[in-house]
C-alpha cells in the first residue's frame, strides 16, 4: 500500500503561480513513475475523463502534456519521496482538481497505481 498527500492548491490569478506537492508513504519502495493528472469540472451528464498533466520516473525523465510545456516543471526527491508541479502562468483553462499519482510493482505483479485525494486548482481571469 502507498498513500498519497497533496498539498497545496487553491485560487490564484491567471498569470500567476502555484506549486503542488504530494508526498508517498507506505510501501514506497516499489514506486516508480510518480505525477500529476487534473481533471476538469463537468455537468452531471459529462464524464470527463483525468489528463495527464506531468510525469517523472526515477531517473528524472519527464512527460508532459503539450498545453503546459514551458510553463508548468515536475520534480522528484527520491530520498523524501515527494513530486513537486510547479506551474507558471498560469490560465483560466487550467482550472481543475490536480490528482498526484505514483506507479508501484513488487517486480512481480504489474504496476499498480495509487492516487491521492486531488486538490482543487481554480485560475481566475
Amino acid at each position: 500500500q502507498v498513500q498519497l498527500v497533496e498539498s497545496g492548491g487553491g485560487l490564484v490569478q491567471a498569470g500567476g503561480s502555484m506549486k503542488l506537492s504530494c508526498a508517498a508513504s507506505g510501501s514506497i519502495f516499489g514506486i516508480s513513475d510518480m505525477g500529476w493528472y487534473r481533471q476538469a469540472p463537468g455537468n452531471q451528464r459529462q464524464l470527463v475523463a483525468r489528463q495527464l498533466v506531468a510525469r517523472i520516473n526515477t531517473d528524472g525523465s519527464t512527460v508532459y502534456r503539450d498545453s503546459v510545456k514551458g510553463r508548468f516543471t515536475i520534480s522528484r526527491n527520491n530520498t523524501k519521496n515527494t513530486v513537486d508541479l510547479q506551474m507558471n502562468s498560469l490560465k483560466s483553462e487550467d482550472t481543475s482538481v490536480y490528482y498526484c499519482f505514483a506507479d508501484h510493482t513488487t517486480g512481480v505483479n504489474p504496476a499498480y497505481r495509487y492516487w491521492g485525494q486531488g486538490t482543487q486548482v481554480t485560475v481566475s481571469s
